[in-house]
């Protein structure tokens, strides 16, 4: 994935990684087995994630750990069976980099993020695109449901507000029927509107009969009655719920002491099911930009970009360039590319910039020459839109990378923060779209997608304290 080989990056202390590995080939296996192991037993045991690299720095596997001193030194004692394939993997294994979480779930999450990201070849089976799940709740329908989703940015969630990703899938499921009991909201895909004439004549489902919904699809509840349990219930998943739990406890302890086994167990499941919901990242950091990017449409999106920017032909593929500075010294550039309006991992590229420093002019006309060398000796395709995140400056850098190529691209923008100004080639003049156009949201989650691409990578690498010591 990476355009260059990692070199190793201070901490936010200044702190280098631990001492430099010998270079590769002057130690017998055994030696390098048995120096990794050494290092392994030193880490702290405390959850985090591990990325195996061989002696080029290219990350071969990334793991998750509860503690990490044990999970990673397993791979070096010659009793572990590790499978064939991972096996095979200490053969080029010559360092391994860690980072410490500070709960299992953050670890979890953070694998799953570096795993997508990294795309390491010892972990083909975790490449797909299965995602951990969101809580939702549709606060601008007149009456509110509760949903479990893997795509909280799909069109009808639109406006909701969003609690996830949860790593514990099971006991999400668990707690939302349990609570279902207490609060009572709908989780059925009915189009309810309050006051609807058809409403009083409409026969409740089975969970209304059972106690577990209000039935607001027959009006036995009013808007604002409903309102207030979604309110509760919304507060409820962003506290702690510790009364809840002790309420549960007693109740757990009462059917123990009665020789209810069967309910104290049942109880017990309840209670380890909403503690599980503390065991949940924030959409805002940016865990699943996949499924976390606010919605757009794609075929508005590109149809409206295609207007914006008067092309003759229809746009299909979108890549954005960002230039990030690293901790005041590391730069980086990172490509990423859209097609038909969505993520296209695979095309995901990162650069070390390898003379600009920290001028992003340079940085970015050394991103675009490197990038669309190939395209513009007529080698290989441009995409149709290329999009360079800045001003008119950054523009201009990415055109002075160009102008010596014999073919030009389509299409190259730069989109402005804050102001959100489109500046192309062709106009003197920037494009202004209003905020809710969707071909400016498609280019706001390209610019924001390659600027997560560039830091997200620095971020989860950086080497804590305890290793640099």
């Amino acid at each position: 994935m990476t355009d260059d080989p990692d070199q190793p990056i201070a901490d936010e202390d200044g702190f280098l990684p631990a001492e430099s590995p010998p270079p590769w080939g002057t130690e017998s296996r055994e030696e390098r087995l048995g120096r990794l192991l050494r290092t392994a037993r030193d880490l702290p045991p405390v959850p985090g994630v591990y990325l195996m690299k061989d002696a080029a720095g290219v990350v071969l596997y990334v793991g998750k750990a509860v503690k990490l001193c044990d999970r990673v030194s397993s791979y070096f004692i010659p009793s572990t069976d590790l499978g064939a394939k991972k096996s095979q993997m200490l053969d080029t294994l010559h360092e391994f980099d860690v980072l410490i979480c500070q709960s299992e779930w953050e670890a979890l999450l953070t694998e799953n993020r570096l795993i997508k990201d990294i795309r390491p070849p010892y972990n083909a089976r975790q490449t797909d695109g299965k995602t951990f799940p969101y809580l939702v709740v549709t606060i601008r329908d007149d009456f509110p449901g509760i949903y479990i989703t893997r795509e909280p940015n799909a069109a009808r969630y639109k406006g909701s507000r969003i609690f996830g990703p949860f790593t514990a899938v099971g006991a999400l499921h668990e707690a939302i029927q349990m609570l279902q009991r207490v609060f009572k909201y709908r989780t059925c895909t009915l189009d309810i509107r309050d006051g609807a004439p058809g409403n009083r004549f409409f026969r409740p489902c089975l969970l209304h009969a059972i106690g577990q919904c209000t039935a607001p699809c027959a009006e036995r509840i009013s808007r604002s009655a409903y309102r207030q349990d979604i309110d509760r219930f919304s507060r409820f998943i962003s506290s702690k719920r510790s009364s809840a739990v002790r309420e549960l406890q007693v109740e757990m302890d009462q059917a123990s002491a009665a020789l209810e086994y069967e309910r104290a167990a049942t109880i017990r499941d309840q209670i380890e099911a909403l503690n599980k919901l503390d065991e949940r990242g924030d959409a805002r950091a940016g865990w699943q930009p996949e499924t976390e990017i606010s919605f757009i449409d794609p075929e508005k999106g590109l149809a409206s970009l295609q207007r914006a920017l008067e092309m003759d032909q229809p746009i299909r593929c979108v890549e954005g360039i960002d230039i990030a500075h690293l901790q005041g010294g590391e730069t980086v550039g990172s490509k990423v590319c859209f097609v038909d309006g969505r993520p296209f991992k695979d095309a995901y590229r990162r650069y070390r910039i390898k003379s600009a420093g920290n001028d992003d002019y340079a940085s970015i006309r050394e991103v675009v020459s490197r990038r669309y060398r190939e395209a513009g000796e007529g080698h290989e395709l441009y995409p149709d839109v290329v999009l360079i995140d800045g001003g008119l400056g950054q523009l201009h850098a990415a055109m002075e990378a160009l102008a010596g190529m014999d073919i030009q691209p389509p299409m190259l923008i730069a989109l402005a923060k804050k102001e959100e100004l489109i500046y192309t080639r062709e106009k003197s003049e920037p494009i202004k779209l209003g905020r809710d156009n969707p071909g400016l949201r498609l280019c706001q989650a390209v610019r924001d997608e390659a600027h997560r691409f560039a830091q997200h990578y620095h971020h989860v690498l950086r080497r804590n304290k305890t290793l640099g010591g």
